[in-house]
């Protein structure tokens, strides 16, 4: 019985499948902790999303940008962009079904020492304040205006979090924060054009997990979204999105043991978005 923590898969279905020969993943015993952007860029989006369904609860997931981007294109509330590649999925005969299981996923899951989650956690949130703050993200993706929430998620203001927020600001500046976030002040105050190297963060700015007393730092944070950044393994931090999609491995790690797993890119890779 094992957790496997996997980096961002946006599609890559054959690096997926040759991940769970790899780790000699069982269904009936052990379990799949997925970071989100499940879909797009990639070429095999659609079977990736059949396959991680069929497993039940064999696999956790937390939704990413790119798998709120194909829900609000869904909608028709957003439009393509010319490298998405959702197309299969709008047009499966199954889609309703596949988009339903995908509106009921998280956007953060706790269990014992471990934080699941796309992006990251504002700085000033503790881990209860987390919980809280995504289940009312989840709960307007699972209510009956839906399309409303995926409607106004879009847009960079406010930046940063307050107590004060309210409506649909509030929500998504707790989107923003759990889905896109990669820098931000010491403030809070976050920046989303950047998608480089750490050592390329602009002045005033600094990796969200960086800033000085940040309120999660006594939980163990997995996740994905920051492909530059790659793979980054500390007592308190797991990062694996190790850019598969542009030619790097698709990670995976073994919770219990810390044991790393890796599997090269044998889709064509993508141009790097940060250079």
């Amino acid at each position: 019985m094992a957790r496997y923590a996997i980096g961002d898969i946006q599609g890559c279905y054959a690096e997926l499948q040759q991940m769970l020969a790899l780790i000699n993943f069982d269904p009936a015993i052990d379990t799949l902790w997925l970071v989100g952007d499940l879909v797009n860029r990639g070429p095999g989006s659609l079977e990736v999303l059949r396959l991680v369904k069929s497993l039940g609860h064999a696999a956790i997931t937390v939704l990413g940008n790119h798998d709120l981007h194909l829900l609000a294109v869904a909608e028709g509330v957003a439009e393509l962009h010319r490298s998405d590649t959702l197309q299969t999925i709008l047009d499966a005969p199954d889609r309703e079904e596949l988009l339903a299981w995908l509106r009921a996923q998280r956007v953060l899951y706790v269990e014992e020492e471990f934080i699941l989650v796309h992006a990251g956690l504002s700085p000033d949130w503790t881990v209860t304040q987390a919980q809280q703050l995504a289940h009312e993200v989840e709960a307007a993706l699972r209510g009956n205006d839906y399309h409303v929430f995926l409607s106004r998620m879009y847009g960079n203001h406010p930046d940063h979090w307050s107590n004060e927020l309210s409506g649909y600001a509030r929500l998504r500046v707790i989107t923003n924060v759990l889905t896109r976030m990669r820098i931000c002040t010491e403030q809070g105050a976050m920046e989303f054009k950047f998608k480089g190297e750490v050592q390329e963060v602009p002045a005033g700015y600094m990796p969200w997990f960086e800033v000085p007393g940040r309120a999660s730092l006594d939980a163990t944070i997995i996740f994905g979204h920051w492909s530059a950044l790659g793979l980054k393994i500390t007592p308190q931090l797991i990062a694996l999105d190790t850019g598969c999609l542009w030619g790097g491995p698709l990670s995976a790690i073994r919770l219990e043991d810390r044991e790393l797993f890796q599997v090269q890119c044998v889709t064509k890779p993508v141009a790097k978005p940060w250079h």
